[in-house]
């Protein structure tokens, strides 16, 4: 369900205009406003999931949505081939500022291991 005060949330309603990068019905892909590397595009679900620890069987087609659009999203910024990384924020300790389920992509330069 959808909440009033969640940034994704307006975005995905229309309340916050936004330029996508890509988007269906299930997800709209975005760039970061502070981005880590040339490219670094947020894939986010219309519907509002907390975060991964929310995650449930029932939410298989929408990551397969989410993981889908992330890979056409790199063939569209161009770093299909030579790699970019997927990563999920999950809580305020692992960097979340934004508390609505949202999938990383990062290219377009070398990048070092994380951990």
């Amino acid at each position: 369900m959808a909440q009033p005060d969640c940034l994704f949330c307006k975005m995905s309603r229309g309340e916050i205009p936004v330029q996508p990068v890509l988007q269906n019905e299930k997800v709209f892909a975005i760039r970061d406003i502070n981005p880590r590397a040339p490219v670094h595009v947020l894939v986010i679900p219309r519907q509002h999931i907390d975060n991964a620890r929310e995650l449930e069987w029932s939410h298989a087609e929408l990551l397969a949505a989410l993981f889908t659009t992330a890979r056409d999203v790199a063939r569209l910024e161009g770093v299909f081939e030579s790699g970019y990384r997927l990563a999920f924020n999950v809580g305020d300790a692992a960097g979340m500022t934004i508390h609505h389920l949202h999938l990383h992509l990062v290219g377009g330069r070398q990048l070092g291991p994380e951990g």
